[in-house]
């Protein structure tokens, strides 16, 4: 009879203990690399913050718009611990130096080649247990955005270049390009 192979258990304190320039997320204690975003999935993260920002900036709201690199503290535990490409928490209480304590309002993911699993399965069961209000998934390689609205309990599918009404902001819409 062979040993039983002792499953490694992370806490945040793991995270921040990895070498600079070694970036993890944590799920339920669970730690995943993440390897180094490409030039085009940073373009994209980069326009999505620009448009939130800017929308957010000419109607005067309170949320705030972060991208990745920004700690998430999904459920204000030791063992979940999340940078997504992009954050936007309207309950700036949540907020301080090391991010946010708590479920963002609106989370969006760009995926990327070795994030696919994580993004539409993992990710995504996970932000909608924590409160997320409202979860985008940016899929460059097929063009299209997944778009999870949480407190309406609907699931919709939009093509690059289509209009994106943003569920938790009324009247704003991005279109998202190649």
């Amino acid at each position: 009879m062979g040993a039983l192979r002792k499953e490694e258990y992370y806490t945040v304190s793991d995270i921040f203990a990895l070498p600079d320039g070694v970036r993890a997320e944590l799920i339920d204690g669970q730690m995943y690399n993440m390897a180094p975003p490409g030039r085009s999935h940073q373009r994209v993260v980069a326009e999505l913050t620009y448009q939130i920002s800017r929308f957010v900036r000419e109607k005067q709201g309170n949320c705030e718009v972060y991208p990745a690199p920004f700690g998430v503290f999904l459920n204000q535990d030791e063992i979940n611990y999340l940078e997504p490409d992009v954050s936007v928490i309207c309950d700036t209480s949540k907020l301080d130096e090391k991010g946010c304590y708590g479920a963002p309002d609106w989370v969006i993911e760009v995926v990327s080649p070795s994030s696919r699993r994580m993004d539409y399965f993992v990710k995504l069961f996970k932000y909608q247990n924590a409160g997320v209000r409202e979860y985008w998934i940016v899929d460059p390689q097929k063009q299209r955005v997944c778009v999870y609205n949480f407190e309406q309990e609907t699931a919709e599918e939009y093509s690059f270049g289509e209009e994106i009404p943003a569920g938790i902001y009324e009247g704003f819409s991005i279109k998202m390009q190649v």
